[in-house]
């Protein structure tokens, strides 16, 4: 683990270095590059260095208490000793968290879907809570929230609502909001004062980043042929119609319109590279969908990762057995009280080696 604090300092350091260099600066792709791996590198080299600095404290403080026999110093130095043993067992841990592996999907924007379940009326109310609840999180984080769809149902109501959360972490705080939210409250409607339990779904996916086609000369078979047909004087009489197949996809594509065999295979690679692109979003849809599945279930009111009980103002979280109080507290953007705990039971699993599924 020293070792590898160690090489990781070794290449902040270079880093700083290479970002001052002006070659690097008028390199945009380089520079970006190396921008955010010199940020992602920096709690841990920080940690890292305050953890090696406590620990020359702790060491000075354990010889001056072995080799001194003034009274008041070896108390200062016991005092000292007492703090810093402290400092160090936390700094420790931290670095043990912070070398544990990422999820690659942690620096994306997040899709969030929320979607009313059971319950009626009274889902798609709390839908509409819980989106505001997000919102509000996600202001006081500095992320921006666009909608992308929704459907209202009734005054403070929704259906369901798509939208996107972009900014600095934002998937790494709410993936672990994925799953059903039950809540468990008197209704405005209900006469006889009885609680209603109703379900909303709530979907967190990462950003699909942008599907890069590249096309390699090895992938490709082309063959050319006499084109057929009306064209012109000489579009029958050679051989300018081309016919491209992908051999990795399957995707076939024939051009015969020009006279050109050239311009003909110009056009070709152009739909070429579109279909190809088209059948790899599909794919990303297809991904989305199951993850989707995955992660929000039938919305069954058995099927839930929280539970919002309103007349006794607590909230549990089901996954980790936690409770808080103050329901309207949270539901005002306070999300953090519920992140936080499973954030730290999630890094605590994967230190044991335990395989957590978040």
């Amino acid at each position: 683990m020293w070792d590898k604090l160690k090489d990781v300092e070794e290449r902040y350091e270079s880093l700083a270095q290479q970002l001052s260099k002006p070659e690097i600066i008028s390199d945009r792709d380089t520079f970006q590059k190396y921008s955010k791996e010199y940020k992602d590198l920096t709690d841990l080299v920080t940690t890292y260095r305050s953890f090696s600095k406590a620990s020359e404290e702790l060491a000075g403080s354990k010889e001056l208490l072995a080799s001194s026999t003034d009274p008041d110093l070896r108390e200062m130095a016991a005092e000292e000793l007492r703090v810093l043993e402290n400092v160090v067992v936390d700094l420790e841990k931290q670095l043990q968290i912070l070398l544990l592996p990422k999820d690659p999907n942690d620096h994306k924007n997040v899709i969030l879907e929320i979607r009313a379940g059971a319950g009626g009326d009274e889902a798609s109310l709390f839908a509409g809570e819980l989106f505001r609840m997000y919102s509000r999180y996600a202001e006081s984080r500095g992320w921006r929230v666009e909608v992308m769809s929704a459907s209202d149902a009734g005054p403070g109501g929704i259906k369901e609502v798509i939208a996107m959360i972009t900014g600095d972490g934002a998937f790494s705080r709410l993936k672990y909001e994925r799953g059903v939210h039950r809540v468990q409250r008197v209704p405005a409607t209900e006469a006889a004062g009885r609680i209603h339990t109703s379900t909303v779904t709530v979907a967190v996916l990462p950003e699909a980043e942008d599907v890069e086609i590249k096309i390699f000369d090895k992938d490709l078979r082309i063959d050319v042929y006499r084109a057929g047909g009306p064209g012109g004087q000489s579009v029958n009489t050679t051989d300018s119609a081309v016919r491209i197949t992908h051999i990795p996809t399957g995707v076939v594509v024939a051009m015969q319109d020009e006279k050109s065999q050239t311009k003909n295979k110009e056009k070709a690679m152009r739909v070429l590279k579109a279909r190809i692109f088209e059948q790899k979003q599909a794919e990303l849809d297809a991904e989305r969908r199951d993850d989707r599945r995955s992660q929000v279930g039938t919305g069954d009111r058995s099927e839930k990762i929280r539970t919002y009980n309103f007349p006794q103002s607590r909230i549990t979280d089901h996954r980790i057995k936690l409770s808080v109080s103050d329901v309207e507290t949270v539901l005002g953007g306070d999300v953090d009280q519920l992140i936080d705990p499973i954030v730290a039971y999630y890094q605590a699993e994967a230190l044991r080696g335990e395989t957590v599924v978040q």
